[in-house]
Formats: structure tokens, sequence, C-alpha cells
């Protein structure tokens, strides 16, 4: 079926792992598979080409070229903070006295409103530094919020998941008594039946010799006792498992 999940290991009530050797198993395993495993194909062949210059500017490609070509990095430039005078051969010329003095008013311009800032963040910048803090201690408790909410629901998730599994180990050690119960009632009958079935056949006069044993271990049958319990599943189970690996 489509979405099925198929349930095969229950943490809360497996026992065994720390028995000696599951351990160098489970890695021997894991080494086995690493080994037989190699891949043959790339799996990022169906994703497409990397997108490496999706977000590269006209800027900075120029720059990883510069890098590459290992070029050294441009000087900062220092002419917006100049106010250079006319060339030597244009000195006479009004109208290059003119640009400069433009360029003088910019960068005065420019300087007074560097001041104005200096002066608003001197004034204002504390308030809207706390005003920001008091944002970000927002922001901060409600993460801290959501995640405590996801922790108790993980929590939630995890003991409904150990009660349920804990209801379902008592009922499977229930229902594996029953079953160690059962097959040995049924060898028990079986023996039985075979008793009958000899003391039939001798009382006939039938019985010969050279009659063949029956297949299976009527030793290990008689040895079951006749009621089980949390000392003897063990048992009874291993003597089970031993008759049907014959």
């Amino acid at each position: 079926m489509s979405g099925e999940v198929i349930v095969d290991a229950l943490p809360y009530i497996d026992q065994g792992y720390d028995d000696p050797g599951v351990r160098e198993a489970a890695l021997a395993m894991v080494e086995e598979e690493c080994r037989r495993y190699r891949p043959t194909k790339n799996y990022l062949e169906n994703a497409g080409p990397e997108p490496s210059t999706a977000f590269e500017t006209a800027a900075l490609q120029r720059e990883m070229e510069r890098v590459q070509q290992r070029l050294p990095m441009e000087p900062l430039s220092m002419k917006r903070y100049e106010l250079p005078p006319p060339p030597v051969g244009r000195l006479g010329e009004p109208a290059a006295w003119a640009e400069a003095v433009d360029n003088s008013h910019a960068q005065l311009s420019h300087q007074a409103t560097r001041v104005l800032n200096l002066e608003l963040q001197l004034q204002y910048s504390t308030e809207a530094w706390r005003s920001y803090l008091h944002v970000l201690q927002a922001l901060v408790v409600r993460s801290q919020n959501v995640h405590a909410q996801l922790r108790k629901q993980i929590a939630a998730v995890n003991w409904e998941r150990k009660r349920s599994q804990t209801a379902s180990g008592a009922r499977l050690r229930a229902l594996r008594r029953r079953w160690a119960q059962l097959v040995a009632d049924n060898y028990r009958l079986e023996r039985a039946l075979l008793q009958l079935q000899q003391q039939r056949e001798k009382a006939k006069g039938q019985t010969t010799a050279d009659d063949e044993t029956p297949d299976m271990d009527m030793e290990a049958v008689k040895n079951l006792p006749d009621k089980l319990n949390s000392e003897t599943e063990k048992e009874v189970q291993k003597k089970i498992e031993d008759m049907f690996a014959d």
C-alpha cells in the first residue's frame, strides 16, 4: 500500500542493543554496505547547472577577474575629497575656474551634510538604538517562546510514543507468552497422541522393533513446564526454537 509505514523497531521496549557483539555486528554491516556501494552517476545532474553567477554584479565580476589574474587592488580614490585648481594650461579660462568653484561648493555641501548627520546621531542615536534593542529583545522572547512550544510538542510526541510502545510491549510480551504456551501445548498434545498411538499399536500387537522414531525431540517436549511464567519464558522459547531448527 502506498504510504504504508512498517514499524520494525520499538526503541522504548526493545532490548539487546547493549549485548556483547551487537554494536560490532552493526558496524560490520555498515562497513560492508560502504564497500559494496559505488556511486556510478552524478546525483545532482537533474538539478541543472549551479547558479554561481546569479547574484554577481558587474563590479563583483570585475573583482573576481582581478583576483583570478592576481592583479593588485586599486588604491582608494580620494578625488572626491580634493579641491584641485584648474589645470596649468587653463588658468586663464573663466570656465575652468567656474568648474573648480562648483566642485568646492559640492565638497562643502557634502561635508555640511556629514556634520548634520553626526549632530542628528548625537541627539537621537541613543534612543534609536534603545528602540532597536527593544525590538531585538522582543524578537528574542518570541523566538524563545516558539522554541519552548516546539520542545513541549516534541516532549509530548515522545511521551506518547513511550506510552504507546510501553502498552504495546506489555501486549506483545503477553502474546509471546501465549504463543509459547500454545506451541508447548501442541507439542504435549502431539506427545500424548503418539503415546496413545504406540499403546494402541502395542495392544494390537502391530508394533515392530524397527519402527521409525517420530521426527521430534520427545525429551525436550517432556521437559516443557505445564505453565509458563516470566522466568521460564526464555527457556521455553529457546527449546521451542531448537525443536523448530531441525
